[in-house]
Order: structure tokens, then C-alpha cells, then sequence
């Protein structure tokens, strides 16, 4: 592991900030970091607010996607929502659905089969709406390179209306509406919602003509905070009011669907990371192991008891999910090592029997154990399909695009992609990616790096102190979880290997006079000789809170320590 400490901010601008909010050093530290300068910036900072959301109507084409959807309710058109079988497309086919038809009787739903149609867009979904009578189709998180299939389905009389909000190609599609705040066009002022994101700016302009307020629209933003999460997009700006309220609804009101998920775990106070390690995956099995319909299915669902059953039958394709994911990482790890491919700057595999809708998974968790850019291929169809995913700082959708001469097609964005090509093209794909990456990425890139935010001392650790750090969450990208540096520490000679095989760290911290704090590192047990002995250490941390049997104490969550 590599530490990194972030410079340190202009003083002048911490010490304003410090008077200003009447906190310590170390908080007005991690504002500036943030961007937060000034005691109003750190007011709608912390107090998230849905008069902060920007008028759905700056984002470009809205009101033609108004227009063309009040055109259907008046025609009684028969409507289909189509959205890709991931979290955020799911998330949003329920939103977008859902709020139809409390307009609309005729408003149907279309996720298609992650195995005969792959992402996106399809030929068979657009011949299912000509063949069920459907003149428009709401697609959601896709669509935005489907220039040729929007071109068909005009041919056919269908039209199109197109959110999405990933990276245009040369052409837009020619569709009634093309919602995507990442358009060169869209002056839109946010440019990060997710798909449900821009889903949910639909239905609040759909709204803002009905009179309907954003208090109103509260109801679906457990929806929105979901995929906030699931979709790892920055949680700054739209997105950090979205998912505050999307997470206070989820923890108070949260629909059936997602309440029957939580019955199951136990939980009583989620956080963004729970959404993300614990709702999130178990809509995604659905669309990995069956079909995204049962996951829509779920999360449009009112009736209690169906939504149990359903959770309930979604939690069996997450347990086969997992099975999978163990099984195939295995199996991809000993293909590396057979092939002697352990000190290569990338890793690409490929097994025609690996279960596509696990690939994903698999390659995050190569990247966990090589740190380098990561490529997991199957066979699917006549083609081979693949995911990819990226370390820090390095785009990797880039350098999928370098090598497009071997692929068929590609998208995604800079830590996630997915592509096809043809079987006899893998060797000479496999051969350029890696070509690409070794001549390109920075070497350290290819260390794990943990960064700090801010060196402090143990004292500086309080209950006010954290009762502040609390309130800076929802954390995601752009503004995650404080990470802090302490040196010289010393453990009280409590320390120990803790855990079922003793492969997890539990220590207790002081550092000269200060108040002892334990400290559990998971999966560290082979670094206890560094505290054995009261031998001085560093450490890299974040706190949480430990609760046992009743008694609520600070603790340091470790990410790693040093001599």
C-alpha cells in the first residue's frame, strides 16, 4: 500500500472557515478539501436541501419529452418503459412506471435479457413494442448511442424519448427527446445524476406542469438514492440532496420492495454503504442470475406480502450469484497464474463456460488481488462478451477505445466498461490493451493507494468531533468517508488477532497521553508483529462507531498501519 497525505489547503482559508463554524482544524480541513469555503457553502452543505434541486426545464429537449408524453396520455398510446437490467436502470424503470401511472393506465415495462440482447437498446425490444402496438418508448440509462436502432424504430412509427447519462458518441440518435446532461449541447448545471437521476428530472418537470411539488415526488427517491449508490457517481451537488433524502426515506418510508430486503438483513439505519454492499446486489442478482422484470417487479410492488416473496426469491439468485463469483475468481486467478501472467500490466481472461452476468464481479475482484486495468471475457452467442474494470486514476474505457479495431462494439466509462468481439480477435485484443496500458499508465497507478485527508492527533477525537464528520455524510465519490493519518501510537499491549481464523486486528491505541481508542483492522492479523511489544507505529483510519451490549464507543476502523 501506498500513503498518500492531501496537501494540506490554504491556511487562511481553514482558519475563516474554523471561526466562521466554530469547529477545530481538522474538520474546517476536510471542508476546504470539499470545496467548501464559506459559512454559506457549508450550510447548504450541511443541511441538503430539495429547493436546491436546479428546474428540471434547463436540462436541453425536456419539454419535447414533456410535450410528446402529454401527446400520449391524450391519444390513450399504449407507453413502454425500457431500461437496462443493472441497478440503475431497474431503479429507474420502476421510478419512471410507477409515476405514469398514476397519470396513465397504458404504461407497460421492458428490461431486456442480459444473454440474447446485451446492454442497452434492442432490435427485439423495439419489435415486441411494434408487435404490442406501442408508439413511444421511454428509455432509461441507455439509449444515447443507439443511433441506428432509434433510427429503425422510426421507420417503424415508434417513437423514442431517450435519459441517459453517459457519454454521447459523434452522433444523437434522432429520437423525439435526447435527455443527457453530458450532451455538449445540455447546459444543464449538474453533470453527474445517474440514469434514475435523470429519470427522476422527467418526472419533476411531468410534475411542475401537473402543480405537483417536489414534496410530493419524495416518495420515489428511495429509488434515486439506490442508484445513486449502486451507479458509484459522485455524491456532490443534485446528487448529495437526492440521496439524502432518497437514504431518510429508505430508513423511514421505504417502499415494500426495498423494506422486504431489509427485513431480511436485519438493518434498522442505513447508510449509502449499506445501499450499496446490501440493496444494491441483491436488485443486480436479479438481471445477473434470472431476469431484471423480477427486480422491477419487486420495486414497483405494494402489497407486503408479495414483495416478501419476491424479495425472498431474489435473495436465492443473490446467494447462486455468489456461489458463482467464488467459483469463476478462482478459476481466473489459477488461468493467470497457469499462464505465467502474474507480472503483466493488465489482466485479461477468458473461459467460454464463465456465467456472464457474474463477469463484472469477477473482474473488480481481479482488480482487488493485481491492482492493474482488468478484463473478464465469456462466450455469449456467437461473440465473446466482456467487463472491465480500471484502478484509480486510470481510464480504462480509453484504452478499450485504443484497441477498437479488434472490438465489435464498447461503452461504459472511465472505471467500468463492457465489450464484445469476435472469438478469433481475443489474442490480438488481449495483446493491444496490453500494449496500450504499459505504455500509458503511470507505474505508482499500479500500487494500491490509501489517502489521507488529514494528519491529527487521537486527542483531537471527540464526540463533537464526530457527532460534525457525521453529518458530512451521505459519502461516495467526491466526497468520501474522512480517511486520517496518526503517527506515533502505541498499543496498550490488549492487541490481538480476533476472528473465527484470527485473520482480523484488534488493537488499543494511545498515542502519548491520550485517551486509549481500539482500533479493528479486517483481514490485517498478519500485521500484528508491527504493534507486538508496544512497538511505536502509524496508522491510516477511519472512525466509526462500535456498539456492544449496549454501550456505544468511538473506534478506529483500519486501513492499514506501519512501523
Amino acid at each position: 500500500m501506498r500513503w498518500t497525505l492531501k496537501p494540506k489547503p490554504e491556511i487562511e482559508k481553514v482558519q475563516a472557515l474554523q471561526e466562521a463554524l466554530q469547529v477545530s482544524e481538522p474538520i474546517a480541513t476536510l471542508l476546504v478539501q470539499r470545496g467548501i469555503e464559506t459559512y454559506e457553502e457549508a450550510k447548504t452543505f450541511f443541511r441538503p436541501s430539495l429547493e436546491d434541486l436546479h428546474d428540471p426545464y434547463l436540462m436541453k429537449d425536456i419539454d419535447k419529452a414533456v410535450a410528446r408524453i402529454e401527446k400520449a396520455f391524450a391519444n390513450k398510446e399504449n407507453i413502454l418503459v425500457y431500461g437496462d437490467y443493472d441497478v440503475d436502470g431497474t431503479t429507474s424503470v420502476a421510478l419512471m412506471s410507477s409515476y405514469l401511472k398514476t397519470k396513465h393506465g397504458l404504461v407497460y415495462t421492458y428490461i431486456p435479457n442480459r444473454y440474447d440482447e446485451g446492454y442497452g437498446v434492442s432490435y427485439k425490444g423495439i419489435n415486441f413494442a411494434l408487435e404490442n402496438d406501442f408508439s413511444l418508448i421511454i428509455a432509461l440509462d441507455c439509449g444515447v448511442k443507439a443511433v441506428e436502432k432509434v433510427a429503425y424504430a422510426k421507420k417503424l412509427g415508434i417513437d423514442f424519448i431517450i435519459c441517459d447519462h453517459h457519454r454521447p458518441g459523434n452522433e444523437i440518435p434522432d429520437a423525439v427527446a435526447v435527455l443527457d446532461p453530458k450532451r455538449e449541447d445540455c447546459e444543464y448545471p449538474y453533470k453527474e445524476l445517474c440514469g434514475c437521476g435523470v429519470g427522476f428530472k422527467l418526472v419533476q418537470a411531468l410534475a411542475q406542469k401537473d402543480e405537483q411539488t417536489i414534496e410530493d415526488l419524495l416518495p420515489y427517491l428511495d429509488l434515486v438514492a439506490t442508484a445513486i449508490g449502486a451507479d458509484i457517481v459522485p455524491i456532490s451537488g443534485e446528487n448529495r440532496v437526492l440521496a439524502y433524502y432518497g437514504l431518510m426515506v429508505i430508513n423511514t418510508n421505504p417502499r415494500p420492495g426495498i423494506k422486504a430486503i431489509l427485513d431480511q438483513v436485519e438493518k434498522t439505519e442505513l447508510t449509502i454503504t449499506d445501499v450499496v454492499f446490501i440493496v444494491a446486489p441483491r436488485i443486480n442478482a436479479a438481471g445477473r442470475m434470472k431476469h431484471g422484470n423480477f427486480a422491477v417487479a419487486l420495486l414497483v410492488e405494494e402489497e407486503e406480502d408479495n414483495a416478501n416473496q419476491y424479495a425472498s426469491e431474489i435473495n436465492e439468485y443473490n446467494l447462486d450469484r455468489r456461489e458463482k463469483d467464488k467459483e469463476i475468481t478462482e478459476a481466473a486467478l489459477n488461468q493467470i497464474e497457469e499462464q505465467k501472467e502474474q507480472e503483466r500490466f493488465t489482466t485479461v481472461v477468458y473461459d467460454e463456460t464463465w456465467h456472464k452476468g457474474v463477469i463484472g464481479i469477477v473482474a473488480s475482484r481481479l482488480t482487488e488481488t493485481y491492482y492493474r486495468p482488468t478484463v473478464v471475457f465469456t462466450k455469449s452467442g456467437d461473440k465473446l462478451a466482456a467487463s472491465a474494470r480500471s484502478v484509480r486514476d486510470f481510464d480504462v474505457y480509453e484504452a478499450i477505445g485504443a484497441c477498437s479495431e479488434h472490438i465489435e462494439q464498447f461503452g461504459g466509462h472511465k472505471y467500468a466498461a463492457g465489450l464484445t468481439l469476435k472469438e478469433e480477435n481475443y489474442p490480438a485484443f488481449k495483446k493491444a490493451f496490453e500494449d496500450f496500458v504499459s505504455k500509458t499508465i503511470d507505474k505508482n497507478l499500479l500500487v494500491p493507494e490509501i489517502k489521507a485527508d488529514v494528519k491529527i492527533d487521537l486527542k483531537d477525537i471527540t464526540p463533537k468531533f464526530y457527532r460534525i464528520l457525521k453529518q458530512l455524510a451521505p459519502y461516495g465519490p467526491e466526497n468520501m468517508t474522512p480517511v486520517f493519518m496518526t503517527e506515533d501510537l502505541v498499543d496498550t499491549g490488549y492487541g490481538k488477532c480476533v476472528g473465527q481464523d484470527k485473520t482480523h486486528l484488534r488493537l488499543t491505541a494511545t498515542q502519548g497521553n491520550s485517551k486509549a481508542l481500539v482500533g479493528i483492522g479486517f483481514g490485517m492479523g498478519d500485521k500484528f508483529e508491527i504493534i507486538s511489544d508496544k512497538k511505536p507505529f502509524k496508522a491510516v483510519y477511519s472512525i466509526d462507531e462500535n456498539e456492544w451490549q449496549g454501550n456505544v464507543s468511538l473506534q478506529l476502523k483500519l486501513r492499514d498501519i506501519k512501523a
